[in-house]
């Protein structure tokens, strides 16, 4: 039912850089791997309505509407420079911060809203899921079901992966404020650089 071809096409649109990968490597580099681990399972989480929305035909209808995908995108593009105005206002440092059960539930939040207020993300599931299924099978909307489980088991794997690489370099980052100053400003301008091509992107 999996087939090899998916699970390729599946890993490399996993590794590509995005907001969700962005997101974790810097929840990781400020507050650890365990919380990585929860940006992981927000952004994850932030999937699930874009693949309900492929499978139920939904997103054909966010497609065809662009009131509809418009409202989104400026949801998300206003998000994201949220985000990137957050991580820049620190003040020229990082802040490295003891992890609670608040900050893990905002964490999760946050990766949440990441993932759900882009709509490109039902456009590409909407194009790119069916490839895998025969289409008027009996047994295609279980395959649809199936190959969702399998990328989104992929997705969080391989974000716990970049958030516990950027927990090994966390000492370091730490240790100079030069690196601080620098890795802030990356990871803001990496937040507005996404919203502005969210902001260009078209249907």
């Amino acid at each position: 039912m999996i087939s090899l071809d998916f699970l390729i096409t599946a890993l490399v649109v996993v590794l590509i850089p995005g907001t969700g990968v962005v997101y974790t490597v810097s929840i990781g580099l400020m507050l650890g791997w365990r919380a990585s681990v929860a940006a992981a399972v927000g952004c994850t989480a932030g999937i699930i309505p874009h693949l309900a929305a492929s499978v139920l035909g939904i997103a054909a209808i966010l497609h065809t509407s662009a009131v509809a995908f418009q409202l989104i995108k400026i949801l998300g593009v206003l998000y994201l420079l949220y985000l990137a105005w957050s991580m820049w206002r620190q003040g020229g440092s990082l802040q490295f911060e003891k992890e609670t059960a608040d900050t893990t539930r905002g964490i999760i939040v946050k990766g949440f809203l990441l993932n759900i207020l882009n709509p490109k993300l039902s456009i590409f599931f909407l194009a790119f899921l069916p490839q895998f299924v025969v289409p008027d099978s009996s047994d295609s909307l279980t395959r649809m079901l199936v190959l969702s489980g399998v990328f989104m088991a992929m997705t969080f794997v391989v974000f716990v992966i970049y958030g516990v690489m950027a927990h090994s370099v966390r000492a370091t980052v730490a240790a100079s404020p030069a690196v601080q100053r620098w890795t802030q400003r990356t990871f803001a301008a990496s937040f507005a650089a996404l919203g502005v091509n969210l902001a260009l992107s078209e249907r």
